[in-house]
Parts: C-alpha cells; structure tokens; sequence
C-alpha cells in the first residue's frame, strides 16, 4: 500500500528531513538529530507537522448522546471551548482508539483520532449511530495541523502567528478567523510540555510552517522526538500502550472511564476491571544499566516471564534506560524488582511509576 502524504509533504523534503512510513503516511522521523529536536522542546520550542491525524466532526440534535454512547469520559453539559481525552471501547473493554473531543458548539464536537485508525474508527463511528439524530463527518482531508509545543510555545505561536492564545486554558480551545477561514487553536500536546495544536486548511498550515521554521526560533520535530517526548512524560501511543485488546483500565489511564455515566461502549466490561482489578498492567521500569530495552522484549522475574516491553529508550531527559511495559498485576507494584531481557542477557530493574520526567504544563 502507498502512503499519503500531508500538506507539507514537500517542506519536509526541502529541509531534508528522513521520511518514513508512519500511520500510512510518509512522515519526517527527523530532521537534523532527534536528541536535538528532543531538547528544543523541553528548552524552547518546536514545530511538529500532525496533519496525518483524523478529524470527525458529529452534528445533530443527538451530538451530545452519541458522543456520551461512544466515549469514555463525561461531556454531558460540557462547556463550549472544553477538551476531553478519553478513548473508544468495544464492548468487551479493548480499546478503539484514543482521542480528543472538543465542544465546539451545544450540538457539534470535534473528534481528534489517530492516524493509523482513521479508517477504522470512522467505520466503527458510523455504526453506533443507529437511532439517533446525527451526522458524523469525516474531515481529514481537509484539515492540516499544526503542533508548537515548547516553554516558548505562547510566545512565539502570538508573536510569529499573530494567533492570541495565552489566555487560553490547558485542554481549551477557541475559533480564529484568519484569512476567510475559521481556525482552531487549542492548549494541547503530545509533548508534556505547553503549547498548541492549530488546525487549519492545507494552505494555511503550509504558510504557517514557513513563517515559523523559517524564524529560527521555533526548530522543526520529526516523529522520532515526539516518541520520546510523550514517553518520557508517561503519554500512551495507540498500539502500544492501548490497543484493540488492552483496556484503558489495563493501560492504568482509568481516571479518563467514568463508569458512574448511565451507559457508554464497553462499558460493563471496564466497571468490572475497576471492581475487580486487573490481571495485567502497564507499569514504568528504570533499569540499572544503560541497555535500551526496546518494544516487544520480555520482562521477567523470579525465572519466569511476567510481560513485555511496550516502548523503551534511554531517555534524552534524563540519561535513564527505561521503558513501559505490560506485567502481570502480582509485580505491578512500585519497588518490585523485574529483569529485562535485552540481546539473550537479562537487565536488573525495577518497577516505577510510567511518568519518568514531570510535565510542564500551564497551571
């Protein structure tokens, strides 16, 4: 299968970025280094191109019960301007998808979906809409995004856009007119850093890039940087730390599943796994030494494997060789000593919370 490419397809070539596949599309893994993307945005500020991700606008006298149906978290009554994450379930608790759910009017949200589940998910969305008064739209091809993500993100994202957002809140959002289009601009990342995602057509967001890339403040990020980025802060990728069969509640992400709503997908199934408990769990682990566990190596303990590795690096942040990890729930608990096999060699470790480095978010 050939993969589509974004808006900026061409931009990215120019500034001679690696491309590779990514979600079904040819993506920049990096630019330059990816430790050097990396530390921009925990220093300064980056620029990340995530027009491969979905849009799905739902529409209707029913938007706000369908959105309830589909979704874990609450956003009955919620605010105009108000973000919510959460995820999509199927009915035996295995997750869909994750995503953003903006509320963009009383009967209108916007649904942000990952970019390999597109497809998936809008199929899937069709589906449960049976009975109700809605339209779900599917608007990926028209919108490009933009990601600014960096303690200078505010400053930069005004000063270079023209765009005014430092009175926005985390996870708000507000419209912009700009050019005889209407923008979304959104205090969100994927990063654990501040900054915002914009959301515009093709040729807005082309313009954008090159006014802020070509400013030399704010650095262009690849795909590798915003991996360990959102790993290092304990972020989930969709396919790793949450997939078609590993529930939110396994994935320790519960808080985004109220289970106290009247009715939801999945939802008897997670209800059961927060009273019961789990039988596995996605835990954090630092090992002593500096070999990389990577994606798909076995955890062990007491001569026996116990789960395996969901993604690992020696973080950029913090000169620490740790990992996420899938174990089972007798040595999920902090402190427990587990070992990593790494190249037929076992690696001392230990059990610890996933945020390996905090968060620095606007209060």
């Amino acid at each position: 299968m050939s993969e589509k490419r974004t808006c900026l397809y061409e931009k990215h070539v120019a500034l001679g970025a690696k491309m590779v596949p990514f979600g079904g599309f040819e993506m920049p893994i990096q630019y330059t280094d990816i430790a050097d993307e990396h530390n921009a945005v925990r220093q300064a500020c980056g620029v990340f191109d995530v027009s491969h991700m979905g849009e799905v606008l739902v529409e209707g006298p029913d938007a706000e019960r369908y959105v309830q149906h589909i979704f874990t978290n609450d956003v009955a009554g919620a605010p105009i301007g108000k973000i919510y994450y959460g995820m999509m379930l199927h009915p035996h608790g295995g997750t869909v998808d994750d995503l953003l759910v903006y509320k963009m009017a009383e009967q209108k949200f916007f649904l942000v979906i990952n970019a390999a589940n597109i497809d998936k998910d809008y199929a899937w969305m069709l589906a449960q809409k049976d009975g109700m008064d809605v339209a779900v739209i599917n608007q990926s091809e028209q919108y490009g995004q933009l990601a600014v993500q960096g303690p200078q993100a505010e400053a930069l994202t005004e000063k270079l856009l023209g765009l005014e957002c430092a009175e926005l809140a985390f996870y708000t959002f507000k419209t912009i007119d700009v050019d005889g289009e209407t923008l979304i601009v959104s205090r969100t990342g994927y990063t654990g850093e501040d900054g915002f995602e914009i959301y515009g057509s093709h040729a807005y967001i082309q313009k954008s890039w090159d006014i802020l890339v070509n400013s030399g403040e704010v650095k262009p990020c690849g795909l590798g940087c915003r991996d360990t980025l959102r790993f290092e802060v304990g972020l989930p990728l969709y396919g790793d730390e949450l997939t078609d069969e590993l529930s939110p509640i396994e994935a320790g992400l519960g808080m985004f599943v109220k289970v106290e709503k009247e009715e939801f997908i999945g939802k008897e199934a997670v209800a059961k796994q927060k009273a019961e408990g789990v039988s596995r769990k996605i835990v954090g682990i630092e090992l002593a030494g500096r070999a990389i566990p990577r994606h798909g190596y076995d955890v062990e303990a007491e001569g026996k494997v116990i789960g395996t590795v969901t993604t690992g690096y020696n973080s950029i942040s913090t000169g620490k060789s740790v990992c996420m990890a899938l174990i089972d729930i007798a040595y999920a608990k902090l402190g427990t000593p587990v070992q990593v096999r790494i190249h037929r060699k076992l690696q001392d470790g230990v059990v610890t919370k996933k945020r390996f480095y905090e968060k620095n978010y606007k209060k």
